[in-house]
């Protein structure tokens, strides 16, 4: 009798040990990272700059991240910011803390920060990628707040113009037509409130977020990736990066900062996730 009831307990801790390890999140994913040793800039004339470094392909997309700026534009620039040490990853040169606990328990969100220009990817609160971005002008700002990705396409119309192609697009905010493309960024706010991106950062985000699931025409399923747009540009002062010159930590983002700016929607976007995770594992 004695021995059946060490089966039964055993059995019954191993089903609980199981229904536990089920429901265990995977461990975060171990990125290897390379930080310069020094984060000093200057300003330096672009022509100069590019004559000297023309082949250097890693050195460029670290200038161009900084800039705000695509290979195809930084030329109309007089001059660059230029860091003293390139020996980092590009994530080093751009605002978004590489850790943000808060956000531990959200499987995937992609924050925007219209005051730095600048774009971030988390995974379970680890920063996977980053990247800057050219949003909504003056006169047609891009709306800030909560979003979830809904259709995407690889390349499609711009509803302002019929004639401007936007390739590696995603929407963010079906009834206004607002989403995350690759576009021409000159280094400033200039879109009509879309979020311009170079075409390898259109090319994973497009890879990365998921898209809604539709119950029929009318209805959602489930929602897709959360992003949040946050801050506001002053476009009556200088470009805010032009401060790392005197300050190369002056538009870093701590994680407090990261969660307060998204600690009005964690609710809503753990149950938009739980429902998402119920739906596939169906």
């Amino acid at each position: 009798m004695k021995n059946s009831v060490l089966l039964v307990l055993s059995l019954i801790s191993l089903s609980i040990l199981s229904c536990q390890q089920s429901h265990t999140k995977p461990p975060k994913k171990a990125i290897v990272r390379n930080e310069p040793k020094k984060f000093t800039y200057s300003l330096l004339k672009t022509k100069d700059w590019f004559e000297k470094n023309k082949t250097d392909s890693t050195k460029i997309a670290i200038v161009l991240a900084t800039n705000r700026v695509d290979k195809n534009t930084v030329s109309k620039l007089d001059s660059i910011i230029v860091p003293t040490d390139f020996s980092g990853d590009i994530v080093y040169y751009l605002p978004f803390p590489l850790e943000v606990s808060f956000l531990n328990e959200v499987d995937k969100i992609i924050l925007f920060s219209y005051a730095t220009q600048s774009f971030g990817a988390y995974e379970n609160g680890v920063l996977v990628y980053a990247g800057p971005t050219n949003m909504g002008r003056k006169k047609d700002p891009t709306p800030t707040g909560l979003f979830f990705t809904n259709w995407k396409a690889e390349k499609t119309t711009s509803t302002f113009n019929d004639e401007w192609d936007l390739k590696w697009n995603f929407n963010i905010e079906n009834k206004l037509g607002v989403g995350f493309h690759e576009y021409e960024l000159p280094g400033y706010p200039a879109s009509h409130s879309c979020l311009r991106l170079q075409e390898k950062d259109a090319k994973f985000l497009y890879e990365f977020a998921d898209q809604w699931i539709l119950k029929d025409k009318e209805n959602i399923a489930v929602k897709g990736t959360p992003v949040v747009v946050f801050g506001s540009y002053d476009f009556d002062a200088k470009k805010p990066w032009l401060e790392v010159i005197n300050n190369p930590k002056a538009l870093q983002f701590s994680a407090d900062e990261i969660e307060k700016v998204t600690s009005q929607y964690l609710t809503k976007i753990l149950a938009e996730q739980t429902i998402k995770n119920n739906y596939t594992s169906k």
